[in-house]
């Protein structure tokens, strides 16, 4: 089976007038339109680099030619493939079907995709929580994490750690969540996780952290856990694509993989020009402001 785990640093990214123009022709109009819609960069940044990592899995991974990629939205807004759905195979049997699944917070945008089994993924940085206090924070937020696991958020050690054990947590919710697709109306005190002892590090992807869900472990879900750097979090949740499988989704996975890092020349090395080039596209985006004026002073005093 395949496995595909990339990320790319929006945060960092100060694209010029030609890199921009290129992106927004090698993404559907529609898409092009959308991202020029946003206030800030940073978000038309993210946007962008989350077309751009999606269109180059289909094109590099499955086989897809780039202008032959339709990409549609679920209501809930979540990207799939619409057509060509496969690529035409004449010999041999066909390969498990690819799932996928995007996220950007922070200074990321990031990609997950695996073979034969759901997929979901979600990556948080973590930051102070602004105008209030970490324990007001805390409580508007209680809702969202059983009485154990702000057991183990509270009691790690100081603020800062907190923070840290508050968004592994929200990182793993959020990825379950995303890979059954139920979106906002799901219970997260439903899901209960027990976090693995190993540290999470830059290098190591940790593979033991275990799920209960109606608080009974899931035997049949796994999630990945790493760290792109000191602050950002990224956990992927993978699950069984039907359920009367015949063996067990752990031992059937390759071994875990981390995140590579790519560059814009990455992203489009394989892109092709779906649109004329649009200069009030660049005019645009050159005129936003990076991010809210909070978000700014916030990454100033880092």
């Amino acid at each position: 089976m395949g496995s595909v785990r990339w990320a790319f640093r929006c945060g960092s990214w100060t694209p010029s007038r030609s890199d921009w123009l290129l992106a927004a022709r090698c993404i559907q109009r529609e898409e092009k339109d959308r991202i020029g819609q946003f206030a800030f960069t940073k978000d038309a940044k993210s946007a962008m680099a989350g077309r751009l990592l999606l269109r180059r899995f289909v094109c590099e991974r499955m086989g897809i030619p780039w202008s032959q990629i339709r990409l549609e939205r679920s209501p809930r807004g979540k990207p799939y493939l619409a057509a060509p759905l496969k690529v035409r195979s004449d010999s041999g049997p066909e390969p498990p079907v690819w799932s996928f699944n995007l996220s950007h917070h922070g200074d990321y945008a990031v990609l997950a995709a695996e073979q034969g089994v759901q997929v979901g993924v979600d990556i948080m940085k973590t930051t102070m929580p602004g105008s209030i206090s970490v324990p007001e924070f805390f409580r508007i937020m209680t809702r969202q994490f059983t009485a154990y696991e702000w057991s183990v958020i509270q009691s790690a050690g100081l603020e800062n750690q907190q923070l840290a054990a508050f968004y592994r947590h929200w990182a793993l919710k959020e990825s379950f969540i995303k890979a059954i697709g139920t979106g906002l109306g799901f219970n997260l005190q439903r899901v209960e996780f027990h976090l693995s002892s190993e540290p999470l590090t830059q290098k190591y992807v940790v593979r033991h952290t275990k799920m209960h869900l109606d608080e009974e472990e899931e035997e049949d879900w796994i999630f990945e856990e790493s760290l792109l750097d000191a602050d950002h979090h990224v956990a992927v949740a993978l699950g069984p694509a039907d359920r009367a499988g015949p063996a067990p989704l752990r031992s059937s996975l390759p071994p875990p993989t981390s995140f590579t890092l790519l560059s814009f020349s990455d992203l489009i090395a394989s892109a092709s020009p779906l649109t004329e080039e649009d200069p009030a596209c660049w005019e645009s985006f050159n005129m936003k402001a990076e991010a809210p004026q909070r978000q700014r002073e916030s990454h100033a005093s880092k």
